[in-house]
């Protein structure tokens, strides 16, 4: 026979399986869409200047935010390709440009993916911009993340109480 107590535990650990999935996903999500947010407001900000210019402004502001530089990080050119999709499509928004931005976005997922450093973990343990839940969500593996940030150990969900609570 299951007690009440039984049943309450039960009911809280199916509750807590779900915040942890969503959680996760929140997470993956807000952190991909706040860098794609970043991207479309600094491209918007150098859009009257020449292509070429304006894709090098706003990689280097990224690398910057991201405390990389172009010598070691292997992933500029596809920083640089979906830049470009930025700028364009900031300059002049159409379909089209919005059909090439997504491409681009994707290809700059894939490249980040199979390299293994999804564009969220990225965004969330490197930029200088990420929002401090999501390292309590995913925290950075030893030397991913950034060293001006102070970063949980484990999952919040991992912090249980007091031993002597058990």
């Amino acid at each position: 026979m299951t007690d009440v107590v039984d049943e309450l535990l039960q009911e809280a650990d199916r509750a807590v399986a779900a915040m942890r999935e969503a959680a996760i996903r929140a997470r993956a999500l807000h952190a991909r869409a706040e860098l794609m947010r970043h991207m479309r407001t600094t491209a918007a900000k150098s859009k009257d200047r020449p292509r070429d210019v304006a894709v090098r402004a706003v990689v280097d502001e990224w690398l910057e935010a991201w405390a990389l530089t172009r010598s070691t990080w292997p992933h500029v050119a596809e920083m640089e390709a979906v830049t470009v999709a930025f700028h364009d499509h900031v300059k002049a928004p159409s379909a089209a440009t919005d059909a090439a931005l997504r491409t681009a976005i994707a290809a700059l997922d894939a490249a980040f993916a199979k390299a293994g450093r999804p564009v969220a973990d990225q965004m969330a343990w490197r930029s200088m911009c990420a929002h401090g839940w999501w390292g309590q969500i995913a925290p950075p593996p030893p030397g991913q993340g950034r060293t001006d940030r102070q970063w949980p150990a484990r999952p919040f969900w991992e912090e249980g109480c007091l031993p002597q609570c058990l």
